[in-house]
């Protein structure tokens, strides 16, 4: 792809020009500065290239929607400073494209490792309701609530000045781009894919990481052949940070090990040999994790493709719109007096018409809105105000909706959807504490 249609990513290189290049991705709402305290002992072997997502840290705020989207402006950003082959380590979102790589572009990836990242990262609901919240009330909420999410409870209060270089960092990012690196997360899902990654896999996670912990990164190891797990006892999520010297020891093992590039500066080609199987690593493993040999595969749920049948579609776009735990209770509840309804407005509302591409989903939500008020369905308009909200609109863009049915639909009416609409609005836009 060229960089006309592909915006290429903010970047630096560390290190000899004639080293094997190894990649560091960040994780949302950080930039590269996340991977200094490793880079004077990368450097010593390897070329050390870091990014920086689109509209954080200062890059150029082009929104990149999906992880696949975000690995082809890496690979573009790549392709143009003439890098081909490479190792690459990457934390949460910079795990997930790490992942994408490895799926997708397996030629050019020579070694993974991949950190506090996940298969799945939550749910899409999580994200989407992020996405909501920075939309109405910009990032200062998320920004305040990031040192929670990231380090432990002793390393914030024993390093103030690191706690708030988190908050800063997270304020200064782009909030459009923000809002889309969260609906990359809240799309990504390779569960059923683990098994397809073939390169020599490091999956390393913070002992108490609450965002994604221990749990996950097992599930990660079951999935991927060859894959081995490092625990890293008294750390969160933003584990670089927070433990340096033992992810760095952590990193340097697994690509000396895996990846052993012999560099020929006669040619200026790099020859990469077999990964050997599942070699010996030293890593900090709770007793309680136990060997990787008995962990259980994740339970997975493998796509179906190349339907003509538009429920698959249609399903998809309905979770989208009003969330999983909305359908999920709608599908629980349908029977054999409800469920051919259910499969209904599945497959025709959702699959038929709001997949269309007429009109975008921001203004599929204003006609939705506006049609529930016409006809007094308080319910739906309930939860096709918290859709409004996912799929972009503000607060204020709901009230002037509200506002030009009361004209063509009637006051009664109008007054009854403000007050559902206000309270929905408070639920989903008031951040939580």
């Amino acid at each position: 792809m060229s960089e006309t249609t592909t915006p290429a990513l903010q970047y630096r290189f560390d290190g000899p020009d004639d080293a094997p290049v190894l990649i560091l991705g960040p994780s949302l709402g950080t930039t590269w500065h996340m991977w200094d305290r490793q880079i004077p002992e990368l450097t010593k072997q390897w070329r050390v290239f870091r990014f920086d997502l689109p509209g954080h840290g200062g890059a150029p705020a082009y929104p990149g929607g999906s992880v696949s989207e975000l690995a082809a402006r890496l690979l573009a950003t790549l392709d143009a400073v003439g890098v081909q082959r490479f190792g690459y380590a990457g934390c949460a979102l910079g795990g997930a494209i790490g992942a994408e790589l490895a799926l997708r572009h397996p030629d050019r990836l020579a070694s993974l490792a991949l950190i506090a990242a996940s298969p799945r990262f939550g749910t899409a609901d999580e994200f989407r309701q992020r996405g909501v919240i920075v939309r109405t009330n910009g990032l200062d909420p998320i920004a305040r609530t990031s040192p929670d999410r990231w380090f432990t409870a002793g390393f914030a209060a024993a390093q103030p000045a690191i706690t708030e270089w988190a908050v800063q960092m997270v304020r200064t990012t782009d909030p459009g781009c923000y809002i889309a690196a969260c609906e990359a997360l809240a799309s990504f899902d390779v569960r059923a894919e683990l098994g397809r990654i073939g390169v020599p896999t490091l999956v390393l996670v913070g002992s108490d990481d609450q965002v994604t912990g221990p749990a996950e990164a097992r599930t990660l190891v079951a999935g991927i052949p060859d894959a081995r797990l490092a625990v890293v006892p008294s750390a969160s999520h933003l584990v670089p940070v927070e433990q340096p010297a033992a992810v760095t020891d952590l990193l340097v093992r697994h690509f000396s090990t895996a990846w052993q590039p012999a560099y020929d500066s006669t040619t200026g080609q790099i020859a990469i040999p077999a990964a050997p199987a599942k070699p010996a690593l030293a890593v900090a493993v709770p007793q309680q994790s136990g060997p990787v040999a008995e962990i259980a595969p994740a339970a997975v749920q493998p796509e179906a493709l190349g339907r003509p049948d538009p429920y698959d579609a249609g399903l998809k776009v309905r979770r989208e719109v009003l969330g999983d735990a909305h359908v999920d209770r709608a599908l629980a509840t349908a029977d054999e007096f409800s469920g051919d309804f259910q499969e209904f407005i599945t497959r025709y509302a959702w699959g038929e018409i709001w997949d269309r591409p007429g009109l975008d989903r921001r203004s599929r939500s204003c006609v939705t809105l506006t049609a529930l008020v016409a006809g007094g369905h308080l319910d739906e308009l309930a939860f096709h105000t918290r859709a409004a909200l996912r799929n972009g609109l503000t607060p204020n863009e709901i009230k002037e909706v509200l506002l030009q049915a009361a004209v063509y639909c009637g006051v009664p009416a109008a007054n009854s959807a403000f007050r559902v609409a206000q309270q929905i609005i408070r639920e989903e836009t008031t951040p939580e504490e």
